[in-house]
């Protein structure tokens, strides 16, 4: 008997949808569980009552190349974010809010733009406190034609819980993992226990979609892994390649980034007014190679 794959997840997102605003209600979607009611428009950490807040939606040439491919990522921004990162270069959207309401009929179909003006994906970046948001509108744009592979784009501070029930929603996880030391992800992002939280986190990404899949040069399903090295705190990325190559797989993507530049309140921070050096940063790719990853590394 023919399975249609296509209708088989629709039919599992629409059930995932109804659970998604069940915890809405006392709103527990990412590990602050903030417990306000966002269905009565209620604001947590995140700013963010019943509907989300979209600042752009375009075709992304600036991503990773597997997700860019020929077409663009199909890249949408949403407005707030769960953590509080004080160099953050889009703090104008994660912090400020920047950005407008949307429907979820408005966010379907800036998804169907994207896809119909051929982009490679869509790409959810900052997603972590709209799910129910994107989940619901995923269900209006699989009935209009949705098919391209969904990215799931995020700063790796996700709840174990949410991420089990989106099981087979996304074909891409990219998180970013910022820190492998909590005393620094509480200054910098203003979370206690970011380590424990972003390993678990992706070793269910990882489980849920494995390593990375890439088809005619075009990211198609799997796990990419972003490091962003922070000048003078260069050598805590050590401890998260040790964690990429010992308990996910030698064969990992991860992308080492090196375009930190000063934004937002970084020169708050003596570490942080500057940009990286090319030796920190080498040092760091040395690293990872030294430990057998190659996958991403420039």
């Amino acid at each position: 008997m023919r399975i249609d794959i296509k209708t088989s997840r629709q039919e599992k997102i629409e059930k995932i949808r109804s659970a998604l605003i069940e915890r809405l209600e006392a709103c527990d979607l990412c590990p602050r569980a903030c417990g306000i009611n966002r269905m009565n428009n209620e604001e947590g950490f995140c700013k963010t009552g019943r509907l989300a807040k979209v600042n752009s939606a375009f075709l992304h040439f600036g991503e990773e190349r597997e997700l860019v491919g020929s077409g663009g990522s199909g890249t949408i921004f949403f407005s707030n974010c769960n953590l509080n990162c004080v160099y953050c270069q889009n703090y104008g959207i994660s912090q400020l809010g920047s950005g407008e309401t949307v429907s979820s009929d408005e966010l379907a179909d800036m998804m169907i733009r994207l896809q119909q003006n051929g982009a490679e994906n869509i790409n959810f970046v900052t997603p972590t406190h709209v799910i129910t948001q994107i989940v619901e509108a995923l269900c209006i744009a699989y009935k209009k034609g949705l098919c391209v592979p969904l990215v799931y784009n995020c700063g790796g501070y996700e709840s174990l819980d949410t991420l089990k029930l989106l099981d087979g929603v996304f074909d891409i996880y990219m998180p970013d993992i910022k820190y492998s030391n909590d005393k620094l992800a509480r200054i910098l992002s203003g979370v206690y226990d970011y380590w424990e939280i972003s390993r678990s986190a992706i070793l269910e990404m990882h489980r849920q979609v494995g390593g990375l899949i890439i088809n005619s040069g075009v990211a198609k399903k799997g796990l990419p892994i972003r490091h962003l090295v922070l000048p003078g705190l260069y050598k805590g990325a050590f401890k998260i390649i040790d964690f990429i190559r010992n308990d996910i797989s030698a064969d990992a993507y991860v992308n080492i980034m090196d375009q930190y530049r000063p934004h937002y309140r970084a020169y708050e921070f003596n570490q942080l007014r500057r940009v990286l050096a090319e030796n920190e940063y080498r040092e760091v790719i040395d690293y990872a190679r030294a430990k057998g990853l190659y996958r991403g590394l420039s």
